[in-house]
């Protein structure tokens, strides 16, 4: 049997891990009952664990020394109900797996039943990172998931680190990896904007905040359009605008939140400065203004070897025609603290599962199961060949 034909024979076992997840979702650093399946899971394929990495991470090792390869893997789940009417929907009210990180846990378990099982294979270590809170940033200490688990040494004397991501608008059995810059910096902005309140019958006897957040809104969607290279790779958007209570009452001040996108440093720190700019423009007309910038993920940088080293696995093992070159994304993705430490790139897995539209963070997320051995199959080889690559 191929290594496909091996993760084939295990989509059983794969999409009942997966479902056992998809009903238990948990949130960043709470997923107690995620790494419990996972850790039972490797200890009883005779696999040694490192539980309580990054707070509630998983870490495990097959073999030894250098080379030493590590795959990575998210856990959490989002705040979002699901709309879904499956057997395997969510138990949690509230919490959902809507981004695909039910089935990346059960796949990493996959490759690594798969690969503690090979009777030959490379010398070194496959490192097997099973991480928490990809989603959520906590602003407290500055940290996901990702970068806790840098910080933590998990990622130590590793030569290459992969990762894989579903993506639910694509066919299944197809593999996209990015060269270079593939997904943006997510920095989020919060604000106030300060007027006068008043009647809503008399708008001169006060300053209307509601007014002046509008020239921001303007001046803001002319940064991407007006102020920076159009052919740039970046966003500014607006999330949320909240203002007032009645009909008749010009209120004292607007509160505003957004995100800002971008994949070079340099046009982070000027969008920034615009971004300030934008809002500044209210004490023009006499207002004020409170203006919090956050600095989020890095953007996820793919070394274009290993991302060719993936595309060529999943040529050979799907065909030509199912592997190419990916197209850069505007999300963000915590997996690029781990590309900093060590040449690395990420997959992007399609896992379409009908006609339907089910987006990312989406309440009818969902994905075609089918999915998950040919994750597992590309990951498995994809890591046996950096390990030869690198001398195992």
């Amino acid at each position: 049997m191929t290594l496909m034909d091996k993760a084939k024979a295990m989509e059983e076992q794969l999409v009942a891990w997966r479902r056992e997840i998809h009903m238990n979702p948990e949130l960043g650093f709470e997923e107690e009952h995620t790494s419990r399946l996972v850790a039972d899971s490797l200890r009883d394929m005779g696999i040694e664990v490192e539980v309580g990495v990054a707070e509630t991470g998983v870490v495990a090792r097959i073999g030894e020394g250098r080379p030493a390869v590590g795959i990575r893997a998210d856990m959490d789940a989002l705040p979002i109900e699901e709309a879904n009417d499956v057997p395997y929907r969510s138990r949690r009210p509230g919490l959902m797996h809507a981004c695909g990180h039910d089935a990346h846990t059960s796949m990493l378990l996959g490759v690594a039943s798969l690969i503690n099982e090979l009777p030959d294979r490379p010398r070194g270590e496959i490192r097997l990172l099973f991480q928490p809170s990809e989603e959520k940033w906590r602003v407290q200490d500055g940290h996901s998931g990702g970068s806790l688990m840098v910080e933590e040494k998990a990622l130590d004397g590793l030569d290459a680190v992969i990762a894989c991501h579903v993506a639910s608008g694509r066919p299944v059995g197809e593999v996209r990896v990015c060269d270079g810059f593939s997904m943006a910096a997510p920095d989020v902005f919060e604000a106030k904007i300060i007027g006068e309140g008043t009647h809503g019958a008399t708008p001169n006897h006060g300053l209307d905040p509601i007014w002046l957040q509008a020239q921001v809104v303007n001046a803001l969607q002319a940064i991407r359009s007006r102020r920076r290279d159009p052919t740039e790779r970046s966003v500014v958007s607006v999330g949320a605008i909240h203002a007032g209570v009645a009909d008749n009452v010009i209120p004292n001040e607007v509160l505003m939140t957004g995100t800002i996108r971008t994949f070079e440093q340099e046009a982070r720190e000027e969008i920034h400065r615009l971004v300030e700019e934008a809002f500044a423009l209210v004490r023009h007309f006499g207002g004020d203004y409170e203006l919090q910038i956050s600095t989020g993920y890095p953007p996820l940088y793919n070394d274009p070897a290993v991302s060719e080293l993936i595309r060529t696995v999943a040529a050979d093992m799907l065909g030509a025609d199912r592997s190419g070159e990916g197209e850069p994304i505007m999300a963000g993705e915590d997996f690029a603290f781990m590309t900093q430490k060590a040449p690395g790139a990420m997959l992007r897995l399609g896992a379409q599962l009908d006609d339907v539209n089910r987006p990312h963070h989406s309440p009818i997320f969902d994905i075609h199961e089918g999915c998950l051995p040919v994750g597992v199959g590309v990951m498995a080889e994809s890591a046996l060949r950096l390990l030869r690559q690198h001398g195992g």
